[in-house]
Order: C-alpha cells, then sequence, then structure tokens
C-alpha cells in the first residue's frame, strides 16, 4: 500500500468507524503521546534502561502504526498528500546527502 491509499483507507475509516478527525491540535498531543511510547520501548528495549514487566508486552510494531495512523490523519485534515511529500522528500535527500554519509568517519 502507498501512502495515497494508506491516507485514502485511514479517511474512509474515520467517515465509517469514527464521527469525525479529532482537531489538529489533539492529533498533535496523540502524535506527541504516540511517539512518546515508541520511546518509551526503544530505550527499554534496546537501550540502556532496564525494561519493566509491565512493558515487555508493549508491541513496537503497534506502537510505530499508531505513530503513523496519527500522521496520516494529520495529512488527510491539512490537505496534505504524503505520498507526493514523501516523494519530493526523498529525491531532496538523495540529491543533498548522496555522498554526505558515506563520507562521515564517525559512521565508518
Amino acid at each position: 500500500m502507498n501512502l495515497q491509499n494508506a491516507q485514502h483507507t485511514v479517511d474512509n475509516w474515520i467517515k465509517s468507524h469514527g464521527v469525525r478527525y479529532f482537531n489538529e491540535l489533539t492529533n498533535m498531543a496523540q502524535l506527541t503521546e504516540e511517539v512518546g511510547e515508541v520511546a518509551r520501548i526503544i530505550a527499554r528495549r534496546y537501550g540502556e534502561q532496564s525494561e519493566k514487566e509491565s512493558d515487555k508486552s508493549m508491541d513496537l510494531g503497534e506502537e510505530l502504526a499508531d505513530v503513523v495512523f496519527v500522521v496520516l490523519c494529520l495529512a488527510n485534515q491539512t490537505g496534505i498528500n504524503l505520498q507526493e511529500a514523501f516523494d519530493k522528500k526523498l529525491d531532496l535527500k538523495t540529491k543533498r546527502d548522496h555522498d554526505r554519509h558515506r563520507n562521515n568517519e564517525k559512521l565508518k
């Protein structure tokens, strides 16, 4: 599924299962909350923090999907074609960073 299809799928889900989109500020707060949950898993499972027993059942994939869902909501409600924006950004990064990372001594 490409991003444009994902946006359409989320929009259909909102229309059939939700009442409406939460406003942009609420969705931004939700996005922050979801990114925090991803950070918690990463910090404890892959970082140096100890993982609590209650954290071990948390699913990183599910939390990342929550982030994507809210990003798709924000794109829909602000009129952003995320596929176009992503393609444009990837092209920019490809041109700008073509040799940058290969020449970074810290990455060798």
